[in-house]
């Protein structure tokens, strides 16, 4: 894995870099920033399923579109946050404006789709529905801002769009690629969007739960911003004096200070735990459709991945 993590790598500088310099180092600002690749490594592990053998470089490919989009979708994101740090360095509206991360985010979905064409029509418009998707899920959180009536179905409806759609996609495009059987690229892709959910929802949970040291920015931030979560849902939805205290509050922006009241009000409560078992649920669907895989080392990877996402959560 090693090897393909090397692959991915120089794919991904390789997949931006154009005539242009500036155009080229903007695009490559949150590549050369790191991150943990986890859709091309999805395609990949994706691919080995039922083999040990090497992937194509047309599956990396495949894996490499899947993390373009996702960078593109974090330059916007970063526009539409006001963000002024990624990974540990300036974003990049922060650091060349706003009109170029726009361009260049959408620069990064073009290429993204580019690749995705080379691959085959499938795949090509396999990416192009998961783009609208995230689209779609963004646009569920956005309808919802600072509104206290969200329902879970909202929340989950959004985080199947933003965030599953796209390792979902990834994880079929390895399929589809290495040529497997419909039943496996079937399998894949619902392993896929469990994953996705489980990812996001712990996601969540660590902004409630986590200091701001190790989030490297306040906690509770989403709910600051009028995104409530899986866990303040949870916490409103049980009612009790948390819960009214929550809804007499939540609805409008918060300072710092009542930001960190009502962070230890969702700690205190059994929110987090209730969406702890929310995540539980998509680990068992996630575990389950591996069985319906060859044996590999691959599909044991795959099985174990979705539960260690949960030991990131400290209890």
């Amino acid at each position: 894995m090693q090897d393909d993590r090397q692959r991915v790598e120089s794919a991904l500088l390789e997949a931006v870099r154009t005539p242009d310099a500036y155009l080229t180092e903007i695009a490559s600002h949150l590549i050369t920033a790191g991150g943990k690749r986890l859709r091309p490594v999805m395609s990949i592990a994706a691919a080995q399923v039922g083999s040990s053998a090497r992937v194509s470089d047309q599956v990396v490919q495949g894996g490499i579109s899947c993390e373009l989009v996702h960078l593109g979708s974090l330059y916007h994101d970063d526009v539409m946050d006001e963000s002024t740090l990624r990974r540990g360095v300036e974003t990049v509206n922060a650091r060349w404006g706003n009109l170029q991360a726009i361009l260049a985010g959408d620069f990064l979905l073009a290429r993204a789709s580019e690749i995705a064409a080379s691959l085959g029509t499938e795949v090509a418009g396999l990416l192009a529905r998961t783009i609208g998707r995230l689209c779609e899920g963004q646009i569920e959180e956005l309808q919802h801002t600072y509104d206290i009536n969200r329902t879970v179905e909202s929340y989950l409806a959004s985080i199947d769009g933003k965030t599953a759609s796209l390792f979902s996609a990834a994880a079929r495009i390895g399929g589809i690629v290495a040529g497997h059987d419909r039943d496996v690229i079937e399998a894949l892709t619902s392993y896929g969007t469990s994953y996705g959910i489980v990812f996001q929802i712990v996601d969540d949970i660590l902004d409630i739960v986590s200091t701001d040291d190790e989030l490297g920015k306040p906690a509770g931030h989403d709910m600051e911003e009028g995104v409530y979560t899986l866990p303040v849902l949870l916490t409103m939805q049980a009612g009790g004096a948390a819960a009214e205290t929550l809804r007499a509050t939540l609805g409008e922006p918060l300072t710092a200070q009542t930001r960190s009241e009502l962070l230890q009000l969702v700690r205190g409560g059994d929110g987090v735990e209730r969406a702890l078992e929310v995540a539980r649920e998509h680990v068992a669907m996630a575990e389950a459709t591996c069985a319906l895989m060859p044996a590999s080392s691959a599909t044991t990877a795959l099985r174990d991945a979705a539960g260690a996402l949960l030991a990131t959560i400290s209890n």
